[in-house]
């Protein structure tokens, strides 16, 4: 079977390969990237890593990547680390804040990415239209929707953070959550849901987890959000969440750091690939090395507004989506049924979102295909922010491929976490758009 990945020079594209490597289930990964510096160097750490594997091929273009594939990863970064960059710091410089997937970030970051990701959906559904797109491109609710326009039900979200924060919370609760009769109950958008529920032995863990502050101070999202928090709503909400319920704790961190997020990376990156182009033999130590630091920096400004914490060691692996992508590729190709929280349209799921809003929801996953699993109704605050956030991601998709400053403002106006008309006006402004 056949794997594309476009966005093959991304960062975490070998923990994919790492991933595949002894399982059998794909024979050839074809790498396309429009930067070749970076595909490059993506192909010497994979080399590097001695991990055997499918074979390597990088693609003469788009078209030469998708024609004939069984699966596309879709995992681009449009205006590269660079974009990240401005997508936050336009928003910072309005007192607003800045990030990659969420708020007037991820709008922006929304805007310049959606018309290419519709581009790429159109190319799959003409030479590849048996192809099961696996969206790893965020912001990925909004993503996975706009493509889903074309493809239908042949794309699926998929996002690492749901998996962990339920592995994490089923350590801290005592039970093993590959053990058989282990079940839960999430809900949400895309960087936006909570786990509600969390079973072993047909008993729910939860409500002791949440009243257990000790238990609560072993994992990341108990430190992140509080038991006083967390006993109010009843529920572990995923670590995005933080930016909402924090919001003055969280911009005061992002505003009192020396870089963004963004900046750190499109430094560290830049260092990484530069080094790496000039030593390939080293370019899998030095990845190594680079990941490692990316790991451990991973969520500084939420953990600094919540008084300052290291991540755990079990939590540093870099694994998350690899291993989503792997089981969801396994459950369709060799019929292996697994449950997966990932990104799909509702199909009535959720009944206060129309059939073809795209969730973050348990599914089913086999042979026939992905299907969101019955949930359990949201409550009123859980429902009130996924209907405020899911009109944002659908302005954001009107603008994009319309062209609409009215949808684009519209979109910033109206999200939660920008307080000003007049701030979501300069930022299209500084933004050009």
């Amino acid at each position: 079977m056949k794997l594309t990945i476009l966005g093959g020079g991304g960062f975490r594209v070998p923990l994919v390969h790492r991933a595949l490597a002894g399982d059998g289930l794909i024979d050839e990964v074809v790498l396309y990237d429009e930067d070749p510096l970076r595909l490059r160097v993506v192909a010497a750490v994979i080399a590097g890593a001695g991990a055997g594997g499918p074979a390597v091929r990088l693609a003469d273009g788009l078209d030469d990547a998708v024609r004939g594939a069984d699966f596309v990863f879709s995992a681009i970064r449009v205006g590269g680390t660079a974009g990240r960059v401005r997508d936050e710091r336009l928003p910072l410089a309005q007192g607003v804040l800045g990030q990659e997937t969420v708020g007037a970030g991820g709008v922006l970051y929304g805007l310049r990415t959606l018309p290419v990701a519709v581009r790429i959906a159109e190319r799959v559904r003409a030479l590849a239209p048996d192809a099961l797109v696996i969206n790893f491109t965020n912001p990925a609710g909004m993503v996975t929707e706009a493509m889903a326009r074309v493809l239908g039900d042949r794309v699926v979200g998929i996002c690492d953070s749901p998996v962990g924060l339920v592995r994490r919370a089923a350590r801290a609760a005592g039970a093993d959550p590959d053990a058989p009769g282990f079940g839960y109950d999430y809900v949400g958008l895309n960087h936006l849901g909570w786990l509600r529920r969390l079973t072993s032995g047909g008993r729910d863990l939860l409500p002791g987890l949440l009243a257990d502050t000790a238990a609560l101070g072993g994992f990341e999202e108990g430190r992140l959000f509080g038991p006083d928090l967390l006993a109010a709503l009843g529920a572990l909400p995923n670590e995005y969440l933080h930016y909402y319920y924090f919001r003055r704790e969280t911009l005061a961190a992002v505003r009192a750091a020396d870089e963004t997020r963004g900046e750190f990376l499109d430094r560290q990156q830049g260092a990484f690939f530069a080094a790496a182009d000039r030593e390939p033999g080293r370019a899998h130590a030095l990845w190594e090395a680079t990941r490692r630091e990316r790991e451990e920096t991973y969520g500084a400004d939420s953990r600094a507004a919540s008084g300052g914490w290291q991540r755990d060691p079990h939590d540093l692996d870099g694994g998350g989506y690899d291993r989503v992508a792997l089981a969801l590729m396994r459950a369709v190709a060799r019929d292996e049924r697994a449950v997966l929280i990932l990104n799909v349209r509702s199909g009535g799921a959720l009944p206060f979102l129309d059939a073809e809003a795209v969730v973050e929801v348990p599914c089913a996953v086999d042979a026939a295909g992905v299907r969101p699993l019955p949930v359990a109704p949201p409550d009123e605050h859980q429902a009130g922010l996924m209907l405020a956030v899911k009109a944002v991601e659908r302005a954001v998709i009107e603008a994009a491929l319309s062209g609409s400053r009215t949808a684009a403002l519209r979109a910033l106006a109206l999200h939660p976490l920008v307080d000003s008309p007049a701030a979501a006006a300069r930022i299209l402004d500084a933004a050009g758009y």
